[in-house]
């Protein structure tokens, strides 16, 4: 299992949609609360953004490879699926 490389920005409400996602996902399947997160937020650790390619948030990384972007107007049953993707990636690898 590797990890997710995640990254946020302090009150964007589709961080908020993607947690509220991982949320939902975990408890429907525990197994998924296995998987770590390393968080970043942007503003905060711009030397570590800085080392990935991505131009919105948020943005998560399984072994390097970007899984999911957001995108401006994503609904939340959207986003849900991307984090699902990404969790089903983690688990996998």
């Amino acid at each position: 299992m590797q990890k997710v490389v995640f990254f946020y920005i302090h009150g964007c409400p589709y961080c908020t949609q993607a947690r509220k996602a991982i949320e939902e996902l975990t408890a429907e399947n525990p197994e998924y609360a296995k998987v770590e997160f390393e968080e970043h937020e942007e503003h905060e650790e711009p030397e570590i953004a800085d080392q990935y390619d991505y131009w919105c948030t948020p943005s998560m990384f399984v072994g390097g490879e970007k899984i999911y972007e957001s995108h401006l107007f994503e609904p939340y049953d959207e986003a849900k699926a991307h984090v699902k993707e990404v969790l089903d990636r983690a688990l996998a690898s």
